[in-house]
């Protein structure tokens, strides 16, 4: 029988600050704590846009840091690269003559600064805070960071989840930002901290199942679509389905691509060769692409 993958369901005040406003706008300045995203998503022909309101709230390095790679054009091009029951995750991958090919994120990051973008720094590997690794420390309770009013946004059904691959079990420190300016840390407002959480670079998914909340204390959710049912549940999704309507007895939508090798651009020498890999369910022969990821309120 063919292989079907389960459906997923579903300040008012003067001129002169009015026109200092505008101008923070036009400055790429935040402007609100909660922006929002549209995801372009082509598939067999089409376009699905599916529009995301941001949480700064709840993660307002991760909000920021995804924010700054898409007005870069990071993630133009990029494939969903695993093709799951709960997770369409794509942020590190291109698909060369049908070969899943890992981004060199530093090296991308690094090209698209020299071209005059900005990236805020918040992780380094070094003390005096020389190499900054263009990563975001986890803003997830496994790292200590709580909101103490609960969060806003979690694994349910249309999330937008910025993830970390596994970094292994060595020793590598890195130098952290604190969220809290220090003031937990006797006003230091710098930390050392553990490299494998802290590690969060271009990856990210849309949760497409109805809940997974266990999941919050070790991924970052930093937003949630606003448009599902229209442009993922009846549209991506939908179309999806009936491409695989379509195929012949024995042919799955997703070829398995087994043993694929993690972190191979990775800043830390000892987490390229630690031998890490990942299996993923990987649309080939009709990829999901990211057209697009445009801010469209800061």
């Amino acid at each position: 029988m063919k292989k079907k993958f389960l459906y997923r369901v579903a300040a008012i005040g003067t001129s002169a600050l009015v026109l200092a406003g505008s101008v923070a706008m036009l400055a790429g300045c935040t402007t609100s704590n909660y922006p929002e995203v549209t995801i372009t998503y082509s598939f067999n022909g089409e376009d699905y846009a599916v529009n995301y309101r941001l949480s700064r709230v709840d993660a307002p390095k991760t909000v920021q840091h995804f924010i700054e790679l898409a007005d870069a054009g990071f993630y133009n091009g990029m494939v969903v690269h695993d093709y799951q029951d709960y997770t369409m995750k794509t942020g590190g991958y291109r698909l060369v003559d049908g070969e899943l090919v890992e981004v060199d994120y530093l090296s991308e990051v690094r090209r698209l600064e020299e071209e005059g973008n900005a990236f805020t720094q918040s992780v380094w590997a070094d003390e005096e805070r020389t190499i900054p690794l263009y990563s975001v420390y986890g803003e997830f309770s496994a790292n200590g960071v709580e909101n103490e009013n609960g969060k806003e946004y979690v694994h349910s059904q249309g999330a937008l989840v910025m993830y970390y691959t596994d970094k292994g079990s060595g020793n590598e420190q890195v130098w952290v930002e604190r969220a809290d300016g220090g003031a937990d840390n006797d006003g230091n407002a710098y930390q050392q901290l553990s490299y494998g959480y802290n590690s969060t670079t271009s990856l990210f998914y849309t949760f497409t199942g109805e809940s997974r909340t266990s999941a919050d204390s070790i991924y970052c959710v930093i937003g949630m679509a606003t448009n599902y049912e229209e442009a993922m549940t009846n549209g991506l999704l939908a179309a999806i389905n009936d491409y695989e309507d379509t195929l012949d007895e024995g042919v799955t939508f997703t070829e398995a691509q087994t043993a694929v090798p993690l972190n191979q651009y990775d800043y830390f020498r000892s987490v390229q060769t630690a031998g890490l890999t990942d299996d993923f369910e990987t649309p080939v022969s009709m990829p999901i692409i990211i057209k697009s990821v445009e801010v469209t309120k800061y």
